[in-house]
């Protein structure tokens, strides 16, 4: 009976450099294979081409790659590229590039479907089937990274975990793949232009503080008043407002790195005063800025976007009170690739 192939990118480089040892070869050529999997990104063996026929052979007999395929590509009017990432197991997860003029981020995904609950969010009606594995998340910002060489010219620039998922949910795999995308022997990108963004489960943001990351929070807060939140996003009843600001407060402490609100505005939800003068409060508790993002209808009536004259209040309340306030106008829309949409049509 044949055992499984191990998927090669779960070993460490020392791991492969033993491998290497134990089958009567040298060491260093667990880093030239390291090297090949990571920084040259190779999708199979036969890429390896200062790598012996006979060691390829051998590697072959013993591992696999597990490589994502860009299983389809659509690109919008403005620029923004969707990918349909296809997985060793023919699960499918979105991915997107989004340009602007100076610069080019990757939108991520951290679990095929979502383990939570937004009511106004297309990919949490697909329950979560699994976690992804830290290569796959890898692979998804280097297949970016190609697109964004090849259509703008330039390599990507930065990266935010706001795809399929609640990257907090898929933690130590999150935490793999940007040591990953972060090292020299990886991608080489710099942490301070990866943003990992929450629904706010409080005690993973503690646990980040305490590991000391180096990269941007952003909470997806929509709402600073606890019914309307638990009514929008019901499993925020197990992280209550209190413990969010607690944990936040804990985590500017430690790293003395403003949080960044993720904040989507909705006609009869969360437009009138009190919902303003709570989010301007909640603001005070930590130094922030508030994205106010255009919301995308996922075709039902409960949420509807919000008057303009309902977004310019939120922006006079918070200028005046000196919170940083940007209004994130969607891209991708006719490709079902702007915040909230992303939900595995194909």
């Amino acid at each position: 009976m044949q055992t499984e192939k191990r998927d090669i990118r779960a070993l460490t480089k020392e791991q492969l450099r033993d491998f290497f040892v134990s089958n009567g070869d040298k060491a260093f050529r667990g880093n030239q294979v390291y090297e090949w999997l990571w920084q040259k990104r190779a999708h199979s063996f036969e890429d390896m081409t200062n790598v012996s026929k006979e060691t390829r052979a051998m590697l072959e007999a013993n591992f696999v790659i597990n490589h994502i395929k860009v299983d389809t590509m659509q690109r919008s009017e403005d620029g923004t590229v969707k990918n349909a990432v296809r997985l060793h197991d023919d699960l499918i997860v979105e991915s997107v590039l989004i340009p602007t003029e100076t610069r080019t981020t990757a939108c991520v995904s951290s679990q095929v479907g979502c383990s939570l609950d937004c009511n106004f969010c297309a990919t949490a009606r697909l329950k979560r089937m699994r976690n992804l594995n830290p290569d796959e998340i890898y692979d998804q910002v280097a297949a970016i990274d190609n697109e964004s060489r090849l259509y703008y010219n330039r390599p990507l620039s930065n990266i935010v975990f706001m795809g399929m998922g609640e990257p907090l949910m898929n933690y130590p795999n999150v935490m793999k793949a940007i040591e990953k995308i972060t090292s020299p022997e990886g991608l080489g990108m710099s942490p301070k232009r990866i943003t990992v963004s929450t629904s706010g489960v409080s005690k993973m943001i503690k646990k980040m503080a305490d590991d000391e990351v180096k990269f941007k929070l952003a909470v997806s807060l929509h709402s600073a008043v606890e019914e309307i939140r638990n009514e929008i996003m019901p499993f925020t009843k197990s992280f209550p407002l209190p413990e969010l600001k607690e944990a936040l407060e804990y985590w500017y402490k430690k790293t003395k790195s403003k949080v960044t609100y993720e904040y989507v505005v909705w006609k009869g939800i969360n437009d009138d005063k009190k919902s303003i003068d709570a989010l301007v409060k909640f603001c005070k508790y930590v130094p922030c800025k508030v994205n106010l993002i255009e919301y995308n209808p996922i075709d039902d009536g409960m949420f509807q976007q919000a008057s303009e004259q309902a977004i310019n209040n939120y922006i006079s309340a918070l200028e005046k009170h000196d919170i940083v306030v940007k209004v994130r106008r969607s891209r991708g829309k006719d490709i079902d690739a702007a915040c909230g949409q992303l939900a595995n049509k194909s």
